[in-house]
């Protein structure tokens, strides 16, 4: 059953990253034509985050009232959790989502489009991380909106984009869209599903505009296959 408090849509801090590192960025304008590599798959970026070495400075919990279990881990290039999947529907008003089909809903989200609205959660991927408190600081660890995510569900990977704050404590959320494209049920009432989604957000990534799917895909792809690669 799914359980959520309010998505608090305080606009978080810009982003910093590691000393030497660059930004990786993706614009809406499509790379030129290069060999392309095969994708990478699921087995692949599960392979890679099998094992965690818990940068968090405690756990969440994955809904209002179950105990606290999931750290956030750490890579060289990437931060991730394992968690279940709560739908976020909030952002601008449409007919799927909207105060009549979510009793949790608000008309914005932590981070806006390139014309300043609310992002729009049932035709855009994104993933809700936890707003900055004592045990993680998203932004200390060189997540910011627009950052890459790959979420990883079964055999399928999703690239999207971080588009939402949520509450302090708790953990795994994402955008109605993003629900549907991995097969899980997007209802903000009843859906979501209750385990079972891995998490990875590349540091330092920024896709811009961040309503561009499109360029989230094409940099999600090549962080990925740095990642599985190099990690």
């Amino acid at each position: 059953m799914r359980i959520r408090s309010l998505t608090l849509t305080a606009a978080c801090g810009a982003a910093f990253l590691a000393a030497g590192l660059l930004p990786a960025v993706a614009s809406g304008i499509p790379d030129p034509p290069f060999a392309q590599e095969e994708a990478v798959g699921a087995a692949e970026l599960l392979a890679k985050v099998a094992s965690c070495e818990q940068v968090s400075n405690g756990l969440y919990r994955t809904d209002g009232t179950s105990a606290a279990t999931v750290p956030v881990c750490g890579a060289r290039d990437a931060v991730f959790w394992k968690a279940d999947m709560d739908i976020d529907c909030d952002g601008r008003r449409t007919a799927r989502c909207n105060e009549a089909t979510d009793p949790w809903f608000q008309p914005d989200t932590a981070f806006h489009q390139s014309d300043g609205e609310p992002l729009r959660s049932d035709s855009l991927p994104f993933v809700v991380v936890p707003a900055v408190s004592g045990i993680w600081d998203h932004s200390a660890a060189g997540i910011q909106g627009g950052g890459v995510v790959a979420v990883v569900h079964e055999d399928r990977v999703l690239y999207a984009v971080v588009g939402d704050t949520g509450p302090q404590r708790i953990i795994g959320e994402a955008s109605y869209a993003a629900a549907e494209a991995l097969g899980i049920d997007p209802d903000p009432t009843t859906g979501g599903t209750a385990s079972g989604v891995t998490y990875i957000l590349f540091k330092g990534s920024r896709v811009s505009p961040i309503e561009s799917h499109e360029a989230a895909v094409s940099l999600g792809e090549r962080l990925a296959r740095e990642f599985v690669q190099n990690g």
